[in-house]
């Protein structure tokens, strides 16, 4: 399942987003890469332990608080604390790669299964050619390039890539979710009937089929879910 979160950000949050990472000191993202991955990755990521790395991941963590189409589409369990690239001049691609399955929080003594992949937007479209991130899964290959302040949800199962950046600079936040409900196919399923349930209220009220679809989806995400 691939999900369209608009308007992450405000556009206040995304100027003081904009101001802190004109600022920070960039490093080789190959660094924190995989072996597998280390051969493809040729961008630029901020240090996870500066300071505007940490001023930034608060900003990006109380948004997405605010997100209900993020919480319907993650139903998050746990979110790694998100990180930051930017892709231009010779550090301007990242070829095709699978994200790893399991990574570590709180100094490594924490596991976190990496069920869902995110790409926050923080430079418009208009600000840099090329630069598309490509996601390949059984819906096909996907092309993204999306406003600033909009987030894209897609399964960490799935292979993609950065597209070259010909001119301007891409900037991005980059994080994963392990979801309550490990199931692609299940998340989906919930994510469907939430979707409708907040259409059906919106247009026809609290009425008694709309209580009794509301049961189903708890009861469905009770089964499914692990806390």
């Amino acid at each position: 399942m691939l999900i369209r979160v608009p308007q992450v950000l405000t556009p206040a949050e995304l100027q003081q987003a904009r101001a802190l990472l004109a600022s920070a000191a960039w490093s080789d993202g190959a660094l924190t890469a995989g072996s597998q991955a280390a051969q493809v990755k040729r961008n630029e990521q901020l240090p996870r332990d500066g300071a505007e790395s940490q001023r930034l991941q608060e900003l990006v963590l109380g948004a997405l608080e605010r997100s209900t189409v993020f919480f319907s589409a993650a139903l998050p369990k746990r979110v790694l604390p998100p990180m930051f690239n930017r892709y231009a001049g010779a550090h301007n691609s990242y070829g095709n790669h699978v994200d790893q399955a399991i990574r570590y929080i709180s100094g490594g003594l924490q596991r976190v299964r990496t069920d869902i992949s995110c790409t926050l937007f923080l430079a418009g479209p208009d600000e840099y050619e090329g630069g598309e991130l490509v996601v390949e899964d059984t819906f096909g290959e996907q092309r993204i390039k999306l406003a600033a302040g909009d987030a894209v949800l897609y399964p960490g199962t799935s292979v993609h890539r950065v597209e070259p950046v010909t001119r301007g600079a891409r900037l991005a936040s980059f994080f994963w979710i392990e979801s309550m409900v490990r199931s692609d196919e299940q998340r989906r399923l919930l994510y469907e009937l939430d979707q409708a349930l907040m259409q059906l209220r919106s247009e026809h009220g609290d009425g008694e089929a709309t209580t009794r679809l509301a049961g189903t989806y708890h009861n469905l995400l009770r089964m499914w879910a692990d806390t």
